[in-house]
């Protein structure tokens, strides 16, 4: 293979001693071509088939001159184009233009100064021949050709590619004069996808959608995919077809206006923050239906918590698990059972990339246990201003079960909970160390995360020279505990020996016992049999803690009342922060424009004030009906598509499938239910009468509809029968039109339910829901919510803003319990809500019904809102914590 490299090299030189490039090939492609960036990537094309190589490349210095940047590339993968950067201190290119003389390699991996670069795809690439491009005398970049055999480049090709770059040198001069390094729409389209806030700007989403409808439908969404796939001749032509240039650096000059702009609420309330941020512990993150790494709701408020982290400019670093295969794919058989599948998620198709710790190197966590050590690589993804760090077991080198620790997210047995936990906690808050990061403030999301305080007293006894309970005495005033659960389910426990296993090292070095250390996780300390709580852990060694909204709050401190023996029930420290909603992420385009229209300049910057959505009632009434008609059927046409699609993988007839094409009505009132599918949820109690059930859906002239979604935890075979009931549904011939089970909920079915339908259904068995935000996502879009009295609901309806079931009471009998709320369920339906919604005037209006939609928007849009949410969290959390308030008096009573 060497021989045969070397005779071709040879055969090359010695029958082309003819220029590779001439002055007038320069000429002519800049006269053809329009752009500078347009002729560097033709002539590359030209050197790469002339030389015979299977790479040609151009790297441009940067203005800075201390970087280079892929302009121009045949060989490389497109998508490296402007997103490639290195310093002339890294790798061979660096060596090119920091000596200012080619280089050539034959094995180019075993060079001292080889550096690979993943993005580049360059990996089965060997020999490299770099010579630098200089006009009049300044050096303005690299080029560089490559081959996949191994070559060795003889002083004769070394001059004719060094006469290349001469040609070319002025071509490359006129554009860095111009700063065009690259062609400006893929490289600003590039820098729009590798940032996650462009999946709340309406603008960006319509402008990757315009690239190519139809596998941006098929890609989920997803701009990193679309863009890997799509050549730049394809880009250039679609943008030129419909005239996307001005918006794309529209699109592109808005995000860089945000992404720097420092007059912000978080810059006058946040200051603090700026040196020691908050770091934000959660199992899960909900940002994008492109990225699975959620499974519902507890995801989906961290992803909006972050989103609203950085549109107030809060300093705020995300820290979660990076699920190699996400939850699960949801099939349903044809017995209307859940299937569940699991599939890779290919990296490259996700906004990541290697987070690079203060030795420039990426950072790569390990954790000593009783067995082995556990050892997570660590990415960094771009949320706006915000950046969130996600560690991923499949590093080369861990055992298999170590691998696959983090490859599903609530997958395994408690030993696999234990050691993803682990990770998350004690791993990631070593991440933030090894990054240079030193939070103020460690915002536990859930108890998942709780060992990162144990990791974080370490750290303050190493750093300060202080015994435990010294160190342990001043970590509690920097955490924020957050729960979520009154589900005692819903409390990870684990053994003495389990905790023994994974925390041993860590015990040792905290220099505690075991009892000392397991006392922390029991409610009961002197129980020895008791197993380690997760949640006990986040309540003793937090100082501020919160439930998620008013009446959980009084639940949770019902709740955990033992562990404050000596206080009264109202006296137990938990307070409460209601969860709210990411108003950019869930808002309809449609409603956006109307808020546009009549809410005023700046609205979405004070969607958390209460005047912003005064100016609704202002707001004509048929104006309001037709953009809820309009977002309705865009609903039901994505759900006879979902139909479609899910009948063609069972295989059903080909009449059952034309049937579905006309499945439900755009005139039927159309309630929406999608959740998880645990049992105390009840997604099942609209069956407790069948017989009244059928009349009320099959009436003709007040025909109801039900759209349903949601899955059952792999585990959960009572949450998967009543998932089974309502699938049972669509095949009964009284039901057959009127109810719908939508598979696979994820963000993207989520965000077609809350935007089009006309109520949604939530009825929880109080007082089981902590609070529940897909009703707060309705709100925004018009919607009317029907609940039980349970979370967020119970604090925000006032008899006018939707509709309520039962009046707030439990029973001790879980089945009278049931029945009653069952009854009065079938009674708002009958006797308030649909004759409200089909009582019309002459003009076809329902008056009553839209006065109620305003009032929800109204009175309900500011205060279940991301943006409050996260101003509370700051203000009587985040800052205090800090340190970082001007003043407070305690009272010595």
């Amino acid at each position: 293979m060497k021989g045969e490299g070397i005779a071709m090299a040879h055969s090359f030189e010695a029958t082309d001693a003819t220029p590779v490039l001439t002055l007038d090939e320069i000429t002519s492609l800049t006269r053809d071509g329009s752009k500078p960036a347009d002729t560097l990537m033709n002539v590359v094309a030209l050197i790469a088939a002339r030389f015979r190589t299977d790479v040609c490349s151009a790297y441009l210095l940067e203005p800075d001159r201390s970087n280079l940047v892929l302009a121009a590339t045949v060989g490389l993968h497109p998508r490296s184009i402007g997103v490639l950067r290195m310093p002339l201190s890294e790798g061979l290119v660096g060596l090119v233009a920091e000596q200012v003389r080619p280089v050539a390699v034959e094995e180019a991996g075993k060079h001292p100064r080889y550096k690979y670069f993943k993005e580049s795809g360059e990996e089965e690439y060997h020999s490299f021949l770099g010579v630098p491009l200089i006009d009049r005398g300044i050096l303005q970049g690299v080029l560089v050709v490559q081959t996949k055999e191994p070559r060795v480049f003889r002083d004769q090709a070394v001059r004719m590619l060094s006469e290349a770059a001469l040609q070319l040198a002025p071509v490359v001069s006129e554009a860095r004069a111009l700063d065009r390094f690259i062609a400006p729409s893929q490289e600003r389209l590039w820098a729009l996808a590798r940032n996650v806030c462009w999946s709340w700007d309406i603008e960006c989403i319509n402008l990757f959608r315009d690239l190519n409808p139809a596998r941006w439908r098929e890609l989920n969404q997803n701009p990193i995919a679309l863009l890997n796939e799509m050549p730049l001749e394809e880009i250039e032509r679609r943008a030129g077809e419909l005239v996307l240039h001005s918006r794309i650096n529209y699109a592109y000059r808005r995000q860089q206006e945000y992404l720097l702009s420092d007059r912000t609420w978080g810059a006058l309330n946040a200051g603090v923050l700026r040196t020691r941020p908050v770091a934000y512990f959660s199992a899960e993150f909900g940002l994008h239906e492109s990225l699975p790494i959620y499974s519902g709701g507890l995801g989906v408020l961290a992803g909006d918590h972050i989103k609203s982290a950085s549109d107030l400019d809060i300093p705020l670093i995300g820290v979660g698990l990076f699920y190699g295969q996400g939850y699960f794919l949801q099939r349903l058989d044809h017995d209307g059972w859940q299937r569940e599948e699991y599939l890779a998620t290919d990296t490259n198709h996700l906004p990541m990339q290697p987070a690079i710790g203060l030795d420039g190197e990426p950072v790569v966590v390990e954790i000593a246990t009783r067995g082995s050590s556990i050892r997570a690589k660590v990415w960094q993804i771009k949320v706006g201003r915000c950046n969130l760090l996600l560690l991923d077991s499949n590093v080369e080198g861990n055992p298999p079960e170590d691998l696959d620790t983090t490859s599903r997210l609530y997958g395994g047995d408690s030993r696999t909970r234990i050691r993803q936990e682990l990770l998350l906690g004690v791993g990631g808050y070593r991440a933030l160390k090894a990054m240079g990061i030193s939070p103020g403030v460690l915002h536990l999301n859930e108890g998942h995360s709780g060992f990162a305080v144990f990791e974080a007293i370490r750290s303050r006894m190493e750093e300060e020279g202080l015994d435990f309970y010294s160190a342990a005495s001043q970590i509690p005033r920097e955490v924020i505990f957050t729960t979520h659960t009154p589900v005692p389910a819903g409390h990870d426990r684990f053994t003495a020996d389990l905790i023994e296993e994974h925390l041993g090292p860590l015990r040792e070095q905290l220099g505690i016992s075991q009892e000392n250390l397991m006392g922390f996780g029991r409610e009961h300390p002197e129980d020895y049999g008791e197993p380690f709580c997760m949640t006990v852990l986040g309540l003793k060694l937090a100082r501020r803690v919160n439930a998620v909204s008013s009446l959980h709050g009084e639940v949770s401190r019902a709740m955990w009342k033992s562990l404050y023996p000596e206080r009264p029930e109202d006296a137990v420290p938990i307070g409460h922060i209601t969860n709210g909603v990411h108003v950019p992420s869930w808002l309809a385009p449609q409603m956006w424009r109307l808020y546009d229209r009549h809410l005023g300049v700046g609205w979405q910057q004070q969607s958390g004030s209460k005047r912003t959505w005064e100016a609704i009632e202002n707001v004509d009434d048929g104006e309001l009906w037709e953009t809820h008609l309009s977002l309705k059927a865009r609903l039901l046409s994505f759900a006879r598509l979902r139909a479609k699609e899910q009948a063609e993988r069972r295989g059903e007839s080909p009449q059952a499938l034309q049937r579905l094409t006309k499945l439900l009505s755009p005139d039927a009132l159309t309630i929406g239910f999608a959740r998880r599918f645990a049992t105390y949820k009840r997604a099942n109690l609209l069956l407790k009468d069948i017989e009244r059930l059928a009349a009320m859906v099959n009436d003709p002239k007040r025909p109801v509809q039900f759209l349903f979604a949601g899955k059952a935890h792999p585990h959960d075979e009572p949450g998967k029968k009543v998932l089974q009931q309502i699938a049972e549904m669509m095949r009964n011939p009284e039901f057959a039109e009127k109810f719908f089970f939508i598979e696979d909920y994820d963000i993207n079915v989520g965000r077609h339910l809350v935007q089009g339908v006309d109520v949604w259904l939530n009825n929880p068995r109080r007082p089981l829901e902590a609070s529940g935000t897909s009703g707060q996502k309705v709100v925004l879009n018009g919607g009317l919510n029907l609940s039980v009295l349970d979370g967020w609901w119970a604090e925000a309806y006032d008899g006018l803003n939707g509709f309520a079931i039962g009046k707030g009471r439990t029973h001790s009998n879980m089945d009278v319990h049931d029945s009653r709320d069952g009854e009065d369920l079938y009674r708002v339906l009958h006797s308030e809500l649909i004759p409200l919604y089909y009582e019309r005037d002459r003009d076809g209006l329902p008056r009553g019904w839209i006065k109620r939609m305003k009032r929800t928007i109204r009175t309900l849009g500011w205060r279940f809102n991301a943006d409050r949410m996260v101003m509370d969290y700051t203000q009587k959390c985040y800052v205090p914590a800090a340190g970082g308030t001007s003043s407070e008096i305690r009272s010595l009573c």
